[in-house]
């Protein structure tokens, strides 16, 4: 049948926003109304007249609930195949009446975990007679509707309006495809939940991946590819996909991840003094630290003044006027930061094309997680490069001791590099990358490169001398020759971190000890695919 008319709907929600318009909306068409517990007598404190499921069954509710609807007179209602005789005859034989409509959703799990409720409240708001319900009724949408969203009540209603009261076979279709999502969905936090959470498993048996879908996307990285952006179903940290956008052009999928390399990248200086980074293709082109975010701002454009057109800013502080005046003197694509004040705001308002996002409290650069990169025939699945590196943890292999600056520098040029396309090469001086070498073949390429920037660099300001000079150079993986350290060394540098580990170790220190520069081993690499 193409046109099922609704005559008898069961209401069994946990979310119950609307369901009172709802089934008002119903009840005024003539439809028989069942429903369970709360949303029973929600529905009877509105006046409405409603059958209760244990008259239904003829069983009460029992077990704190959690028998209520498991019954052959609920789910014969709900999965007979009303043409078919045998399925005719049962019902018949068993009074069991047909349900034309369902409308369920379910026990707030996600919401009981993000408060952080315990164990066992947590088992408690594991949902089962509603995803069997929901999954039966989907099952045999040729003759029942199923309706789990209170963003479709409308929709239903609208539905009815237009069919005399009855819902179209392409309808049932789209909301049981929708059913059998959020089922799926249900399951994957949950499974998600005994493996992460409960059982402290970080890579399960079955990886159960999740999404709601956020919006379609223009097109992919190419105007030929499809994209779109999901978010995570369950407890989850949040980033550019749960940004506000203030203004500009809708997000394009290069938008997004380069704007996530942005957040990740200024994250790392979440309690810093005020930074900035200028981000293109997701490979910083320079990051600076300094007493404003606008001084901040220059410096970080002076590393490479080139690179940032068209291009992602990220702010560790709220935007103020003066930040947001000299962003606005180049083209920029997006802009993200915790907050702006009314003066930025205004300013960035002139600029109609460019993307502002607004995060609130930058994300945890510790934070655990895993990352999943499809490849042929699978999955990769790793957990997020959330190391660190301190102080204490450095190495000196040299004869040459770091001071105290050639230590701050050499951390922050090494908490760059780590945001940097492999193989990657930082140098940095007085909280600014001074040049930022990305993606080479091979080690000594990405030193020159990041040589180059910075002359560059000095050329375009007027500086006596490359800001190379008296700089630390960061090598996200080791350096397997001295050919790399060399570039450094006849670029003034005075200070090397690597994460040490090669086999020619000894021929890369008796380098650096033959040039008087300190060096220090992190025992930890930053590959950058």
């Amino acid at each position: 049948m193409t046109q099922i008319p609704i005559r008898r709907a069961l209401l069994s929600v946990s979310d119950k926003s609307g369901v009172v318009e709802l089934a008002s909306r119903l009840a005024k068409g003539g439809v028989e109304l069942v429903s369970t517990g709360g949303t029973a007598r929600a529905l009877r404190d509105a006046g409405l007249q409603v059958r209760d499921v244990a008259d239904v069954t003829g069983f009460p509710e029992m077990m704190d609930g959690r028998v209520k609807t498991l019954h052959p007179l609920i789910h014969g209602g709900l999965l007979a195949v009303r043409d078919d005789p045998e399925h005719a005859a049962a019902m018949e034989a068993h009074e069991i009446g047909a349900i034309d409509l369902l409308v369920s959703n379910l026990y707030p799990f996600e919401e009981t975990v993000m408060r952080g409720a315990g164990r066992d409240e947590v088992i408690e708001n594991i949902d089962i007679g509603g995803p069997a319900m929901i999954r039966s009724a989907a099952k045999n949408h040729a003759f029942v509707t199923i309706v789990t969203d209170p963003e479709d009540y409308a929709v239903l209603l609208e539905e009815l309006a237009a069919n005399d009261g009855a819902t179209t076979l392409e309808f049932r279709k789209r909301m049981a495809a929708k059913a059998f999502a959020a089922t799926a969905g249900y399951d994957a936090m949950i499974s998600q939940w005994f493996a992460f959470a409960d059982q402290q498993r970080l890579f399960p048996e079955m990886l159960a991946v999740n999404g709601r879908l956020a919006s379609m996307l223009r097109y992919g990285e190419n105007p030929h590819q499809q994209a779109a952006i999901y978010t995570p179903l369950g407890p989850h940290s949040k980033g550019v996909a749960q940004a506000e956008q203030v203004q500009g052009k809708e997000l394009s999928y290069n938008n997004y991840a380069d704007a996530d390399a942005a957040l990740e990248l200024i994250a790392e200086f979440r309690d810093a003094d005020p930074t900035v980074a200028i981000l293109k293709h997701a490979n910083p082109c320079g990051v600076a630290t300094a007493g404003t975010l606008a001084e901040a701002y220059r410096a970080a454009f002076d590393c490479d003044r080139i690179s940032p057109f068209g291009g992602v800013i990220a702010t560790n502080r709220s935007l103020d006027g003066a930040t947001a005046a000299a962003i606005t003197e180049i083209l920029t694509d997006v802009v993200v930061a915790p907050g702006a004040d009314d003066e930025a705001l205004a300013l960035f308002a002139k600029k109609k094309n460019l993307r502002l996002l607004l995060v609130g409290e930058l994300p945890n650069p510790r934070r655990g997680g895993l990352q999943v990169k499809p490849i042929a025939g699978g999955l990769l699945v790793q957990g997020r490069d959330n190391g660190a590196v301190a102080v204490a943890d450095l190495r000196v292999v040299t004869a040459t001791r770091p001071t105290e600056r050639q230590l701050a520098d050499m951390l922050f040029a090494w908490t760059v590099a780590r945001h940097v396309k492999s193989n990657a090469i930082v140098f940095a001086r007085d909280g600014v990358t001074a040049g930022i070498g990305a993606g080479q073949m091979n080690r000594r390429d990405s030193a020159r490169i990041a040589v180059l920037r910075a002359q560059e660099a000095a050329e375009a300001a007027g500086w006596k001398h490359s800001r190379t000079i008296g700089s630390a150079m960061a090598s996200d993986a080791f350096l397997p020759f001295a050919d790399g350290l060399d570039v450094a060394i006849e670029a003034g540098a005075t200070a090397v971190v690597q994460p040490g580990g090669a086999m020619r170790d000894d021929e890369v220190i008796a380098r650096a000890d033959e040039a008087g520069i300190a060096m220090a081993f992190t025992g930890m690499r930053h590959f950058r695919h």
